[in-house]
């Protein structure tokens, strides 16, 4: 006996007076949900065994976690207002190096010019960790459609 393929899963959602009815996945490939994009990238194509093998890989690249920031440097010129100074006529003062923290704090911290290649280290490495913890929780996505998160 032949089974038919059902046809995908349909969701409304409801925004102001705009109503969507889509299929869930645009590309009608509902062997698993749709749970990444874009559309299920590589993950899709490996074995269990393999997600499960890449996620352990990422998982030990996860050490020096005491060394990292999240957030972005910023380099700022000022004129400082007096009318006989140098910046009022030609070159401000600075540059300046000032940390932006992404969460939590707001506003700029100063950094010291000799620490700038320290922070910036530090944001590297922060960026590493979230790029590196997103794709686990990627990977758990698609072991979670699959019904396979261990």
């Amino acid at each position: 006996m032949v089974r038919k393929r059902r046809p995908a899963p349909t969701f409304t959602v409801s925004l102001g007076g705009y109503v969507q009815n889509d299929p869930l996945c645009p590309f009608a490939c509902q062997g698993y949900s749709c749970v990444v994009v874009p559309h299920k990238s590589e993950f899709l194509k490996l074995s269990t065994d393999d997600l499960l093998a890449r996620r352990r890989e990422l998982a030990t690249t996860l050490f020096d976690l005491d060394k990292l920031l999240l957030g972005s440097l910023v380099e700022q010129t000022r004129r400082c207002g007096k009318s006989d100074c140098r910046c009022a006529t030609g070159e401000p003062h600075g540059p300046y190096t000032y940390l932006t923290p992404r969460r939590g704090r707001r506003g700029m911290r100063y950094v010291p010019a000799p620490l700038a290649p320290v922070v910036g280290a530090y944001l590297a490495k922060g960026q590493d960790v979230e790029a590196t913890l997103a794709e686990i929780s990627t990977i758990n996505m698609e072991l979670l459609a699959r019904r396979e998160l261990t």
